[in-house]
């Protein structure tokens, strides 16, 4: 694994393309879960700790697979394509039956195993792009993962106002119903959801490790049970012990992003409430809007970003773009018109590109070859104890000290991205090798 070949445009791309149906279930999440939970009749003030699956799964889920794929090898399937394959399988079960749950209760389980098979297929596919491409293509490979985020929420959502303008009629919404139209994006989740994974499986074949990773690969297969049992914790630990200081600096600005972007997801329904006097349905479509716009913009500028991120640096693109969603959260609460609305979202969508491809490019870069499975799962969990903090805190902060206004809770969100771009600028450009 010492010479990796240069890939064309294509190649990378089709090695993507199995993203595209990850982020279209993590779109749903982002926008359809939180309404559903409304329907079923949850308070605005448990949204936080209702999504508390997504951060503890991730939490255990990422770096425990990160580390199991690194010492994983088998002639027909692969390194990483096992993990992302039984993932995206369980995430498309439990998207078929998501919207068929009955109760508040059931919900909430289901998006236990959906976070499960979610995390489970994303963290592997993170290293499958760093072992697949040399140094000189990681930015265009992970930007090009980007892109795929982008493209795969953007269907999610305008799947969501689509079916609701065929579908959903003026319809009254019935206490603990979940509305019939809202059914359809859900299908199509659970189909692209393996589907896509499946063609990129097909379509790139992953690089043997050498003989010495081999090595190892056997003789941990040699162990006792429950020696292989703790082998990954082992390496977790390991990792964390001998971790870049680059990745630690990471770790704060995503202390501040991760909390921000979670609360956005949260109260985006709810502040459309308030300020335009929408009901649930009225709300969550126009939800689904804003991520239509910033994720049709994350589409656009994605791969714009690489040729900047080598001109400028990676650190200053990253800080700047984390300030300007900032602006746009502290924007979006006080324009009136739904239309008018949408416009912050250009400045949400270039920050949210870079969110997704800048920070992995620069740690793929610095960590060693053959731990880059583990580390990209520490990487993640980077994303979801902010997240998990934020599910614990913010259902107080909300009812207590922003007085149950989604308004604040927005502005909230604000400072934080702020917070974010300025500890952006502290990033160490050539310990990330930009």
């Amino acid at each position: 694994m010492n010479s990796k070949p240069r890939l064309s445009f294509w190649q990378i791309f089709n090695m993507n393309v199995g993203f595209l149906g990850i982020q279209y279930s993590f779109g749903l999440q982002q926008t359809a879960i939180n309404p559903i939970f409304l329907y079923l009749g949850a308070p605005e003030d448990m949204l936080p700790i209702l999504n508390i699956a997504g951060p503890v799964t991730g939490l255990i889920v990422q770096p425990i697979i990160g580390a199991m794929s690194d010492k994983t090898w088998s002639s027909r399937w692969g390194r990483r394509k096992p993990y992302f394959l039984i993932g995206a399988l369980l995430g498309s079960l439990c998207l078929f039956v998501f919207p068929h749950s009955p109760l508040l209760w059931f919900a909430v389980g289901l998006l236990w195993i959906l976070d499960v098979g979610n995390n489970m297929a994303m963290e592997p596919y993170r290293a499958f792009v760093g072992d697949k491409l040399p140094e000189k293509q990681l930015s265009l490979g992970y930007q090009m993962q980007s892109l795929f985020v982008g493209a795969g929420i953007l269907l999610a959502n305008g799947s969501i106002v689509l079916f609701q303008y065929w579908f959903g009629g003026e319809s009254v919404e019935e206490a603990g119903v979940i509305p019939q139209w809202l059914y359809y994006s859900f299908y199509i989740g659970a189909f692209l959801s393996l589907t896509t994974i499946l063609y990129s499986v097909f379509k790139t074949p992953e690089i043997p490790p050498s003989e010495k990773e081999l090595e190892e690969i056997n003789n941990i297969k040699g162990l006792s049970l429950g020696r292989r049992m703790s082998k990954p914790f082992l390496e977790i630990s390991e990792a964390i012990k001998d971790m870049p200081k680059f990745m630690w600096k990471i770790g704060a600005v995503y202390l501040f992003q991760w909390y921000a972007l979670f609360i956005y997801w949260q109260f985006t329904t709810p502040l459309f409430k308030l300020t335009f006097g929408y009901s649930t349905s009225e709300a969550a479509s126009q939800a689904a809007k804003m991520s239509l716009t910033y994720n049709t913009v994350t589409m656009i500028v994605a791969l714009a970003l690489v040729p900047l991120t080598l001109r400028f640096g990676g650190k200053k693109v990253y800080a700047l773009s984390l300030v300007g969603t900032a602006i746009a959260l502290f924007a979006i609460p006080y324009i009136t018109d739904p239309t008018m609305v949408l416009v912050p979202m250009v400045l949400f969508g270039i920050g949210w590109a870079a969110m997704m491809g800048i920070p992995y490019t620069m740690v793929s870069k610095i960590v060693p070859q053959d731990r880059r499975g583990v580390y990209m799962g520490i990487l993640n969990m980077m994303i979801v104890i902010p997240m998990f903090i934020q599910t614990l805190t913010f259902g107080p902060i909300y009812k207590y000290v922003l007085g149950d206004n989604a308004i604040n809770a927005m502005l909230f969100a604000g400072v934080f991205f702020v917070i974010a771009g300025l500890l952006a600028f502290r990033l160490n450009v050539k310990m990330a090798q930009d």
